[in-house]
């Protein structure tokens, strides 16, 4: 099988040790071809013309952005409001080797935290052919594997973004300090969101919206962070979103989704589960993100589940 390895040598826990190691284990497997990206947008552009190719695998080596740009490039602009993939032509499997600081995408799947280990359960997923059929989900003309979120996140993820072009690295302690400076200096801010759920009363004075597709939402180093406990891949779309930014409320959720095994509830806390869209509108322009990428500011958002929209090479179960 010809596969191509797209790396992204920027990434935060990327090294050429852990590249060529990658590299050299996975020849023994396929018919490798290695290509870095050099831009923003790059990974994208790679995945599309692998398809072009007829590779029949793409293999990953990078963040959730990386990937989130590989999904983006296989599948295309998805159609506003569209529940299926209506990509042209056959989309090859991907496979993760995480080498981002979170790489939420890859843990979520249950593939090791760490590159080398997961390099080894790479090469035993291939070798017992193991896929995994994963819906995704898409707002803003463009795909999102695990979360997506409007206001408090997206916020975080710009500074984070901002730290990163100072030649900077993002760990998990620069997100949660910028986590709390962006809520002290929105904390008494109006609420500018009304949440529509299909089906159910719109649910107006929310502060910030978090939209997933998987869990966790996020890791802290190896510390799970659940939203949306019973969302994953084979469901629909989770929402949590907050009504209030009270000290004190908002320290009773962050204990309820950093403690295992929890169904965060709270009454300013507006949860739903398993939906097939929800559209969010703000009152004035607010901030995006998707998959931990900052994308900019919008009004009105649909986000949209599509179920089986991808295979990936990660357990079944």
């Amino acid at each position: 099988m010809r596969a191509l390895l797209i790396v992204n040598p920027n990434a935060t826990s990327t090294t050429p040790a852990g590249r060529d190691l990658l590299a050299h284990a996975l020849s023994s497997r396929v018919r490798l071809t290695v290509a870095h990206t050099t831009h923003r947008g790059h990974a994208a552009e790679l995945a599309q013309q692998a398809c072009v190719d007829g590779m029949g695998l793409i293999i990953v080596h990078g963040g959730d952005g990386t990937v989130n740009e590989v999904v983006n490039g296989l599948l295309g602009t998805p159609p506003p409001g569209s529940t299926r993939v209506e990509s042209v032509g056959l989309v090859p499997p991907i496979a993760v080797v995480p080498g981002g600081s979170a790489n939420v995408f890859a843990r979520s799947l249950g593939i090791a935290a760490d590159p080398v280990d997961a390099t080894n359960q790479l090469i035993d997923l291939l070798a017992r052919g193991e896929l995994r059929r994963i819906g995704l989900a898409h707002c803003d003309n463009r795909w999102f594997a695990f979360n997506a979120g409007l206001g408090w996140d997206a916020a975080v993820c710009e500074a984070v973004d901002a730290h990163r072009k100072n030649g900077r690295p993002a760990t998990p302690a620069q997100y949660v300090r910028a986590a709390v400076r962006v809520f002290f200096r929105s904390k008494n801010a109006e609420p500018t969101l009304t949440v529509h759920v299909p089906g159910q009363e719109r649910f107006e004075g929310v502060h910030y919206a978090f939209v997933s597709n998987a869990s966790p939402w996020t890791y802290l180093n190896k510390r799970e962070v659940h939203t949306n406990p019973d969302t994953n891949y084979d469901s629909g779309l989770g929402v949590f979103a907050m009504t209030s930014t009270s000290i004190v409320t908002t320290l009773r959720v962050a204990r309820q989704l950093l403690t295992p095994g929890a169904s965060p509830r709270a009454k300013k806390l507006i949860r739903v589960d398993d939906v097939p869209s929800v559209r969010i509108s703000a009152s004035r322009p607010i901030g995006l993100q998707m998959d931990g990428d900052y994308i900019g500011l919008c009004n009105d958002v649909e986000f949209v589940s599509v179920p089986e929209a991808l295979d990936v090479v990660a357990p079944k179960s």
